[in-house]
């Protein structure tokens, strides 16, 4: 029975969208799906869910709910991992005290002074699940949503041979997206993309074999593209070709929309999105106990999630072409750092995930990617290798910080995130958590 566990259940609406995809194959109608979160209260509200989504498709699966994590990995075929360490609590401080320095951000969770907080409280627990799963289910496949993606994914990379693809949907969504601008079926459109976790771009866009990146240019060129993707529309402008990752995010992986002029207003750039979103993540939760309570119905569509697409494949032996996040080993992206995590088209067969090379990428793409390498990089060998100048040296990194605060600034908000956080950090920070 294929025993499917999901790491970080609590995060509700996420677990409903991805057991509402795996439950869409009959093949899995009938797997064991084992929830596990920290939270006695999300993880019965998860258990709760994934019994109504059951119901609502049909399916007749085992349902398991574990706060021991060891318990809810023991013999998982899959682990699908969703975790936020430290919640609302540690992103609203990732927001606050850089935003006394000046520094505003809208999600804050990539390569910025907040992906680097971020990994460096994630990449411990990620690597503890992993050491458990080396012991108790050596042959699962890790599929790890959590951000930041490429740390994650290259700090696994380097402590591991579990198998480890993350998964992030902004590529499904940008074709998507793209596809209505030219008013065209998104079910007959397929792209080519690579680059790192947010940072990667579309190299091609055809529809049946007929190029449709001119059109692309026309639309762009023309305004037709909505308010909320005008920085993607003005870095296409310059760079000549289309970012996988949303405006929202992509305005502040560069110093040349917050931080200048009016680039806010102008561009559209929700200051503060992701603290919007936790909030409304809050609001969520409370709406979802109160509609089990009531036995109200859920929406159910497909996600455009790849975990069940993998699951799917790797069972039936049914290809399937999916985006991932692997490790590049010098041979995927020729000009992006050897060691480095990258993001490429992936086939999936019976026999696993198999990443496909793609060359190099066009100079200026390449060029502007290396800076987020290089903090994402100096993070991974902090954590590793307990290495504390490194955690300023990545901070020294980010966009935000270079066009706003001298480096004696820059060392004073690095330790003041590190003091404001030490519930979920390292011990070797002196933190509170295992390292």
């Amino acid at each position: 029975m294929t025993r499917i566990a999901l790491v970080g259940a609590g995060s509700v609406e996420f677990t409903r969208n991805l057991l509402g995809d795996f439950f869409a194959y009959p093949e899995l109608h009938d797997a064991t799906i084992v929830l596990h979160d920290i939270d006695p209260d999300r993880l019965k509200t998860a258990q709760r869910m994934a019994s109504w989504v059951a119901q609502a498709m049909g399916a007749d699966p085992t349902i398991e709910a574990h706060l021991d994590r060891r318990a809810a990995l023991k013999g998982a075929d899959f682990v699908v991992d969703t975790i936020q360490v430290g919640g609302a609590r540690a992103i609203q401080i990732d927001f606050d005290i850089p935003a006394r320095y000046g520094l505003h951000y809208t999600i804050n969770d990539t390569i910025n002074v907040g992906g680097v907080m971020r990994g460096l409280r994630t990449i411990p627990v990620v690597l503890g699940i992993v050491r458990d799963m080396e012991e108790l289910c050596p042959n699962a496949w890790f599929l790890n949503y959590t951000n930041p993606m490429s740390m994650l994914v290259w700090a696994v990379g380097e402590r591991s041979q579990v198998k480890t693809v993350g998964l992030c949907h902004s590529v499904y969504w940008t074709v998507h997206d793209l596809a209505g601008y030219l008013e065209v079926p998104f079910g007959e459109v397929q792209a080519l993309s690579a680059g790192i976790n947010h940072l990667a771009f579309i190299l091609r866009l055809e529809r049946n074999g007929e190029d449709l990146l001119p059109a692309l240019d026309r639309a762009v060129r023309a305004g037709r593209v909505p308010d909320d993707d005008l920085v993607r529309a003005e870095l296409y402008r310059r760079l000549g070709y289309y970012a996988t990752e949303s405006s929202v995010q992509q305005a502040e992986y560069c110093p040349w929309f917050i931080p200048k002029g009016d680039g806010v207003a102008r561009f559209h750039i929700p200051i503060g999105e992701y603290i919007n979103r936790a909030t409304r993540n809050l609001e969520t939760f409370a709406d979802t106990k109160r509609r089990l309570d009531a036995g109200e119905p859920f929406e159910l569509e497909r996600s455009g999630e790849y975990a069940a697409v993998i699951v799917h494949s790797i069972l039936t032996n049914e290809p399937a072409r999916i985006v991932g996040n692997v490790m590049n080993r010098g041979t995927l992206i020729k000009n992006l750092a050897a060691e480095a995590s990258v993001e490429v088209p992936c086939f999936v067969d019976g026999l696993g995930v198999h990443p496909i090379a793609v060359g190099s990428l066009p100079l200026q793409l390449a060029a502007y990617i290396h800076p987020a390498v290089d903090a994402q990089a100096l993070t991974v060998r902090a954590a590793l290798d307990h290495d504390r100048d490194a955690i300023y040296q990545a901070v020294m990194q980010d966009p935000q910080v270079q066009a706003g605060l001298d480096l004696d600034q820059t060392w004073r908000l690095t330790d003041e995130l590190i003091a404001a956080q030490l519930p979920w950090l390292p011990q070797w920070l002196g933190g509170a958590s295992p390292d």
